[in-house]
C-alpha cells in the first residue's frame, strides 16, 4: 500500500497556523507525504519555519478586491483592526477554485485536514471525494461546553451558570460568547453568520482533530466522542522539555505598574507604542522588553522561565503546558475565558488574574504574579505543571496517546481510500 497523502490547510492566523504546522511535522514522523496549503503574502514564513522537513508548501492567490480587507493583508495578524477577523475568514470562500485547481493537480490525497474556519473546503473535499477533517486549535472542554450551553443544558443562578452534565465546573454566562449563550443578540452579524456556516460544516466532516492530549481532557473527550461527534481524534502538536529557574514571561498589554510591584523577574511581549517614556531604562536590571515578534515556545522551553502570564488563547495555553510552564491566566475576549477556566479549575496548572467588570488593577495582577512565583497555592501550581506537562510530552512520543491518536486517523481514512471506489478521483 502506498504512503499517505495528506493535505493541510491552515487558517491566516498565527493561533491557528502554529498547531497544524506542527501537526504536520508529527504526520510526517508516522510516514505521510504531507502537502500544505498557505497564501503568497503566508508562503514565507510558513516556508521558513518548514524549511527542515519534506513537506511540500503549495500558494494560491488570496483575494485581493475584498471590502474593508486592505490590500496585501492576508492573516488576522496584519489586519487594521481585530474585529475584521469576519472579514478575511468570509474572503477565503474566494479562494475555492484556485483550491479545487490544486487538488485536482495533486497525487492522489487520502484525506484533508483543514482549519474549522475553512469550513467551504468541506464542498471541495466532497466533490472531489476527499475525506475532510476539521482542524479546531482548541480543545474538547470548549466545543463541549459551547455545544452543551448552547443547547441549554444548564440552570442558572446568582452564582453563575451550572451545567448539567458537568456540575462540578463553576461558570458565569459572560464565559461564552453570545452566539452560544444569547445567539438572538447576534442574529444578522458577519460573525454570526460564519460560526453557523463552520458549526454545520464540521458538524458533517468525517470528524476532527483538536489540539489537545487524552491525559489533561479525558472526560470531555470521551464525552464529546460518546454523546455529541463527530469523533474527535486528541493530537497534541507541541512538544517541550525544561528544567526550572527564575522568570516570567508574558504577551500582555496595559499598565507597566504591575511589574515593577511583583519583583519578579521578566521577559515582556508588547506592542511597540504601549510602554511610557523611560519605563525600559527602569527596569533593565531584571527586565527585557520585547516589541517584535518572537518564537513563543522557544522561549516558554528556556530553562529559566518559570511562570507565564497569557490572555489564554489555546494554542499558548498549550504551549506553556508543554513546556510544563504554570500560567497567570488573564482572559480578555473569544473562547479565552473559558480556556482559563479549563487552566485553573479543571487542570490546575494556573491562577487567575482576579479583576472587576472585565478590569485588572496593576496591584491585582503585581500579587498574582508574585504568588504564582513565591506563593505557596503557586507551589502546589508549579507542581501540577510539571507533572501535567510531562505527560503532555508522552503523550506525542511514540505509543503516547496523541501517537496513537494519529494513527488511528491515518489507518482509517487511509484504508478507506484503498477499499471505497468512491474516494478515487483521478
Amino acid at each position: 500500500m502506498a504512503s499517505p497523502h495528506i493535505l493541510v490547510f491552515p487558517f491566516m492566523a498565527k493561533g491557528h497556523t502554529f498547531p497544524m504546522l506542527q501537526l504536520a511535522r508529527l504526520l510526517l514522523r508516522h510516514g505521510a507525504n504531507v502537502t500544505l496549503i498557505t497564501t503568497p503574502g503566508n508562503r514565507p514564513f510558513i516556508s521558513s519555519c518548514l524549511s527542515d522537513t519534506i513537506i511540500s508548501v503549495i500558494d494560491i492567490p488570496f483575494p485581493q478586491d475584498v471590502q474593508s480587507i486592505p490590500p496585501g493583508v492576508e492573516s488576522t495578524d496584519k489586519l487594521p483592526d481585530i474585529s475584521l477577523w469576519p472579514d478575511l475568514v468570509a474572503a477565503t470562500k474566494l479562494m475555492q477554485p484556485h483550491f479545487e485547481q490544486v487538488l485536482e493537480s495533486l497525487p492522489r490525497i487520502s484525506f484533508m485536514i483543514t482549519d474549522s474556519f475553512l469550513g467551504w473546503t468541506l464542498d471541495s473535499a466532497n466533490k472531489y471525494y476527499i475525506p475532510r477533517v476539521a482542524c479546531y486549535p482548541m480543545g474538547t472542554f470548549q466545543l463541549c461546553l459551547a455545544h452543551l450551553v448552547s443547547d441549554g443544558c444548564f440552570v442558572a443562578g446568582e452564582e453563575g451558570i451550572k451545567l448539567v452534565d458537568f456540575p462540578w465546573i463553576k461558570m458565569k454566562l459572560e464565559d461564552f460568547e453570545p452566539i452560544f449563550i444569547d445567539p438572538e443578540s447576534v442574529k444578522g452579524t458577519k460573525a454570526y453568520e460564519i460560526t453557523i456556516e463552520q458549526i454545520r460544516a464540521n458538524s458533517k466532516s468525517h470528524g476532527s482533530v483538536v489540539n489537545t492530549f487524552y491525559e489533561l481532557e479525558s472526560v470531555f473527550n470521551d464525552f464529546w466522542n460518546s454523546k455529541i461527534g463527530p469523533r474527535a481524534w486528541e493530537a497534541s502538536s507541541v512538544r517541550g522539555v525544561r528544567d526550572s529557574s527564575g522568570d516570567i514571561a508574558g504577551p500582555v498589554p496595559g499598565d507597566p505598574d504591575w511589574v515593577g510591584e511583583s519583583g519578579v523577574n521578566f521577559l515582556w511581549l508588547v506592542r511597540k507604542n504601549e510602554l511610557d517614556d523611560g519605563f525600559e531604562e527602569r527596569v533593565k536590571s531584571r527586565g527585557t522588553v520585547v516589541k517584535e515578534w518572537v518564537d513563543q515556545r522557544e522561549i516558554l522551553e528556556h530553562e529559566t522561565v518559570r511562570g507565564f502570564l497569557c490572555h489564554c488563547g489555546w494554542s499558548s495555553v498549550m504551549e506553556s503546558i508543554c513546556a510544563k510552564v504554570p500560567i497567570l491566566a488573564w482572559p480578555m475576549m473569544w473562547e479565552q475565558p473559558l480556556n482559563a477556566r479549563m487552566v485553573v479549575d479543571v487542570a490546575g496548572v494556573g491562577l487567575r488574574v482576579e479583576g472587576c467588570n472585565g478590569f485588572v488593577e496593576s496591584e491585582a495582577l503585581a500579587k498574582a504574579a508574585k504568588e504564582l512565583m513565591e506563593g505557596s497555592t503557586g507551589e502546589e501550581v508549579r507542581k501540577k505543571a510539571e507533572e501535567v506537562g510531562g505527560a503532555a510530552v508522552k503523550a506525542v512520543e511514540e505509543g503516547g496517546s496523541s501517537w496513537k491518536a494519529l494513527d488511528q486517523l491515518i489507518n482509517e481514512l487511509h484504508t478507506r481510500i484503498h477499499t471505497d471506489n468512491h474516494l478515487t478521483y483521478n
